[in-house]
């Protein structure tokens, strides 16, 4: 269907001023794909894997564009890349983390919404905290803001502890902060709702607004509800970034109405966000009662990594002679999604070998070295526009705790 010139335009200027906001990129490519413009679209997918390479979202709507580009080649081979980032299963349309441990494919238990007229998954996620690998300071940070207050309604009331606001999640790409929100509705049973671009913007004026105005509604009608905002830096980008786009602007506005719930009561609906540009985000956004919380979630400790090679490799033939700790101290500075990569290359070297003797054998720790000599951490591109913004525009002291992991490491 073809669709208006002008939401094309403001999509792309909002790219001109956002080019490595992944999820942007990915809801331009959409709707050029909806447009006709298949061989643009895949243009834009091969942009956004630059700078994602395990983007499940991305490598499925490459693999459509290109099959509507007439590369029939280049679609299946960007369709195997998808199933093979998500073990073989559909790639899920919002921040795809490269492992269950710490952010993929989870099983997910779906409600009766009871009225059946919902227009929004309601889901119980059937994960915990305790299944997210290290992280205790984020574990602890989390249980302070949401979990405890929830579970001592009288000590809530005594210390007048609200359960509105939002907490948002920031640091680079691929180290689980989907998982994490997540876990946090398991944890507490709430349900969750989770909410990316495409769920909000759309072609015709006013309904961007009206989408999120019946997310949040869902949410309250469903409280206690964890409310998930993927890609807030797309959603709630700086107005001053978009001044000749009254589209952002007003979706912006609808954001912060809805956040300080002036008609209507937030009490229950546990609002986090996640980004990796908080530097983005309407400063709005950050005032008091909306996200006033920051909470950074680092690459994986060893003893996340550890989890995560132990759940890629634990459906694959290996060597018993892989040591899995002495890996994980190899891999720092590895996303979750970096170390799923290698695991899958790995993978590849042992397959091929087989291919080539003609006897299948398991997975080395000759193939494991291999792998990680290719695979090489991802993020570093990330620290280095984060270093600027940590060491020069630090207001109030709220990239605290990122310039203190990046002095730890000589980054900064």
């Amino acid at each position: 269907m073809p669709i208006e010139p002008a939401v094309i335009h403001a999509l792309e200027a909002a790219l001109e001023a956002a080019p490595e906001n992944v999820g942007l990129r990915l809801h331009l490519a959409a709707v050029l794909v909806d447009d006709g413009q298949a061989a643009e679209a895949l243009r834009h997918c091969q942009a956004a894997l630059a700078l994602a390479p395990d983007n499940a979202q991305a490598l499925t709507l490459a693999a459509t564009s290109a099959r509507l580009a007439g590369d029939p080649t280049r679609a299946d081979a960007y369709a195997r890349l998808a199933s093979a980032s998500t073990g073989g299963t559909p790639p899920q349309t919002h921040e795809g983390q490269a492992s269950p441990t710490l952010g993929d494919v989870v099983p997910i238990r779906v409600l009766d919404s009871g009225d059946g007229d919902e227009a929004h998954d309601v889901e119980v996620p059937d994960v915990r905290l305790a299944d997210v690998g290290g992280m205790e300071d984020v574990k602890r940070r989390l249980e302070m803001a949401f979990l405890a207050p929830m579970r001592n309604p009288q000590l809530r009331e005594m210390y007048g502890k609200s359960l509105r606001g939002g907490l948002l999640l920031f640091g680079p790409p691929g180290c689980g902060k989907t998982f994490i929100a997540r876990a946090t509705a398991g944890e507490l049973g709430a349900r969750f709702i989770a909410v990316g671009l495409s769920d909000v913007l759309d072609m015709y004026f006013g309904q961007s607004e009206r989408n999120l105005h019946e997310l949040f509604e869902t949410a309250r009608r469903k409280a206690p509800c964890v409310l998930f905002l993927d890609e807030v830096d797309a959603l709630g980008q700086k107005r001053t970034n978009a001044r000749n786009q009254p589209m952002w602007r007003s979706v912006v506005a609808q954001l912060l109405n809805e956040m300080d719930s002036v008609s209507s009561d937030n009490e229950g609906v546990f609002i986090l966000g996640a980004t990796n540009a908080p530097w983005d985000i309407d400063p709005a956004l950050r005032r008091p009662g909306r996200f006033d919380r920051m909470l950074l979630v680092l690459p994986p400790d060893r003893e996340a990594r550890e989890a995560i090679l132990a759940y890629h490799l634990r459906a694959r033939p290996v060597d018993s002679g892989i040591d899995r700790k002495a890996i994980a101290g190899r891999t720092e500075g590895y996303s979750g999604a970096d170390l799923a990569h290698a695991c899958e290359a790995a993978a590849e070297f042992a397959l091929e070998a087989s291919l080539r003797t003609g006897t299948p054998r398991p997975i080395s720790a000759e193939d494991v070295g291999s792998a990680l000599r290719d695979v090489k951490p991802s993020i570093a591109a990330w620290f280095q526009t984060a270093r600027n913004f940590a060491m020069f525009a630090n207001e109030g002291g709220v990239y605290d705790d990122l310039l203190g992991y990046m002095r730890s490491h000589r980054m900064a």
